[in-house]
């Protein structure tokens, strides 16, 4: 098997585009775009929301987020599908496919 040379092999790169190409051929690439949620969390869900919750986690594509009540926990078991197509919208791969909420102190959590 013959390997071609890379046109760009010894020339300086941009950072981003070799993590980006790396991130692609090594197929984390999903798995990096899920996980940003958990650092826009609160853009996507708004300010009400988020002084009482906290993303957690991603794992194997679903979002654990802590909640600071259990009236919050049933409400926003109520919102879970207006939640899912925030979280998700201007996702490609790594889209979540599962919401979980547990019982924590979304405020204490921050600190």
């Amino acid at each position: 098997m013959k390997r071609t040379r890379d046109p760009n092999a010894g020339q300086p790169q941009a950072v981003g585009d070799l993590v980006s190409r790396f991130l692609d051929r090594s197929g984390l690439a999903p798995k990096v775009e899920a996980a940003s949620i958990v650092t826009e969390w609160t853009d996507k869900v708004g300010p009400q929301i988020s002084a009482v919750t906290e993303a957690l986690r991603v794992s194997e594509g679903t979002l654990f987020v802590a909640v600071a009540t259990s009236a919050w926990l049933m409400e926003l078991n109520l919102m879970k599908g207006e939640l899912m197509r925030r979280i998700n919208a201007g996702k490609g791969d790594g889209r979540i496919r599962q919401l979980v909420f547990v019982m924590g102190n979304g405020e204490g959590n921050r600190a």
